[in-house]
């Protein structure tokens, strides 16, 4: 793609608090491990930092493209053009508010891993995300995705979401305002979310652990959490599950060049060693293909594909 100036012309001169990498291959920041390179990938340390990055992509119409940890994403081989921003700097978490006997109010910042805010919430005596135990990820990522596990979703637990707009504007966004569904919300593709508020009850932090390590356990069972994946690849249709599907149809072992359909659980697909994105689609192709014709049902995918194929 061509701008006025040279992409590094445009950001070496940014006022910018944090990392600046240029062709920065995308698989070492996704939790595949596949990817091409991003033509320039962005680490900002604050808010004020990433409102400067948006406005001079905004100013020379440089492409933006907002990555958590990677966890629910493909990148193409033929990696990104403009500016990958990843938020993990954001790593805020303390209590809003002085907590009650019964509630609690957590604040955590979007690079904040999901694991680190579960356990924050366990040593402080805070009950309700249990069953998000085992989940990889942001907690932006984890947000934007309505992330779930057990019945429990994020969306149960937010009060409001601080976001920023490509024109580098913040707002607030309170619950009511926050229409989610299955593994989606109704956040647009322009809004970067840079924290949340969550709302959890107060209980003894022993107990807390041994429903997290219980969830845990059940998901170890069932899912190849060890494993380099992005997760359930395809979303469940209403009232049926994918993995049983792909299962049923026969597909579970599977492989396409170095990824393979889990032998533990089928909706996951495995990079077994140098997998490419065009392996990956060609495999879901394939899966897609064989459910529609044992089922009848055609699968919508769930993992986001971003860059060039």
């Amino acid at each position: 793609m061509k701008y006025c100036m040279t992409i590094r012309e445009i950001f070496d001169k940014l006022s910018f608090r944090g990392e600046i990498r240029y062709d920065e291959p995308l698989s070492a920041h996704t939790s595949l491990r596949i990817g091409g390179p991003a033509e320039i990938m962005l680490f900002p340390e604050d808010p004020v930092s990433l409102k400067y990055a948006l406005l001079a992509a905004g100013r020379e119409n440089v492409p933006v493209q907002v990555i958590g940890a990677g966890t629910n994403v493909l990148a193409g081989d033929g990696g990104i053009e403009g500016v990958v921003i990843s938020l993990k700097a954001f790593r805020s978490i303390e209590f809003t508010r002085e907590a009650d006997e019964q509630k609690a109010v957590l604040f955590a910042g979007a690079g904040v891993p999901l694991s680190g805010l579960l356990n924050f919430a366990q040593k402080n005596g805070c009950s309700g995300m249990e069953a998000l135990a085992g989940i990889p990820g942001y907690f932006g990522g984890a947000v934007y995705m309505n992330a779930g596990s057990f019945g429990t979703e994020l969306k149960d637990l937010l009060v409001s979401l601080a976001v920023m707009n490509m024109k580098g504007e913040l707002s607030i966004l309170k619950k009511d305002e926050l229409k989610f569904s299955y593994r989606s919300s109704n956040l647009p593709a322009d809004l970067v979310i840079l924290s949340g508020n969550i709302a959890l009850t107060k209980d003894n932090p022993d107990a807390i652990s041994g429903r997290m390590k219980e969830f845990l356990r059940r998901k170890k069972e069932t899912q190849p959490l060890g494993e380099p994946s992005a997760g359930c690849v395809f979303r469940n249709p209403e009232g049926d599950a994918a993995g049983r599907l792909i299962e049923a149809a026969g597909c579970k072992g599977m492989r396409t060049g170095e990824v393979e359909v889990s032998m533990l659980h089928a909706n996951y697909f495995i990079n077994k060693g140098a997998a490419t994105c065009r392996d990956f689609v060609a495999l879901m192709e394939k899966v897609k293909e064989k459910v529609g014709q044992h089922s009848g049902v055609v699968l919508e995918p769930e993992i986001k594909i971003i860059g060039k194929i």
